[in-house]
């Protein structure tokens, strides 16, 4: 596993940001019943490990996509997240709705964003990766071009996979759901035979449930 992925999965892992109960399965909001539960914005309520990611998305970032200009956050999740990337980087950032404000101006779109700005988005997480595309194509309805999406965490599901490779979108995250389980195995927070029962749930997740 490379370093990067293990570290911020035992960080994860310490903080409780993110939870395995195999045995026990948590109730998404979509209904799904899931052995895993991944809360990223608790990594705000630790200094060091905030730091941390903001500086390795940032240091990523300018690695891949050294022409950006402006970087956007996905409504709410990766607000702070983002907003703490663009700050470190010196660059503007705007958020992006899940829908049009219902008053006002209805922007979908908060912030100064202008045709053409070439834009990085920030995720905290992905799952199916619908909230996350809708994102990128308000920025690119919006005139402006996405140069690829950045997260801290994903399932890593297939339908998610299809999903960015069709809207030609590449994404990076700093960890995943099997470096996770890796690491979560590695220190024993899991069983051998309680990888099965995760493994089983990610290949379809919407019918998947204990037995």
């Amino acid at each position: 596993m490379k370093s990067l992925e293990k570290s911020v999965a035992e960080k994860l892992l310490k903080i409780k940001a993110v939870k395995l109960q195999p045995n026990n399965p948590f109730v998404w909001a979509s209904g799904w019943n899931s052995p895993i539960y991944c809360d990223n914005r608790k990594t705000l309520s630790y200094p060091q490990l905030r730091t941390f990611i903001k500086v390795e998305l940032a240091r990523l970032i300018l690695e891949m996509y050294p022409d950006v200009e402006v970087i956007a956050g996905v409504a709410t999740g990766a607000i702070a997240q983002g907003a703490l990337v663009a700050d470190a980087l010196g660059l503007p950032f705007v958020y992006i709705r899940p829908t049009p404000k219902d008053h006002g101006l209805e922007n979908m779109i908060e912030g100064d964003l202008r045709p053409k700005q070439k834009v990085v988005v920030i995720e905290d997480l992905i799952s199916t990766g619908g909230s996350s595309l809708k994102a990128v194509e308000a920025i690119r309805n919006d005139g402006s071009e996405v140069l690829g999406m950045l997260a801290i965490f994903t399932y890593g599901f297939p339908v998610a996979e299809q999903k960015f490779k069709a809207a030609k979108v590449k994404l990076t995250t700093l960890c995943n759901y099997d470096g996770v389980l890796a690491e979560a195995l590695a220190t024993k927070y899991i069983t051998a035979d309680d990888i099965k029962t995760l493994q089983e749930w990610r290949k379809n997740p919407a019918i998947w449930k204990t037995e």
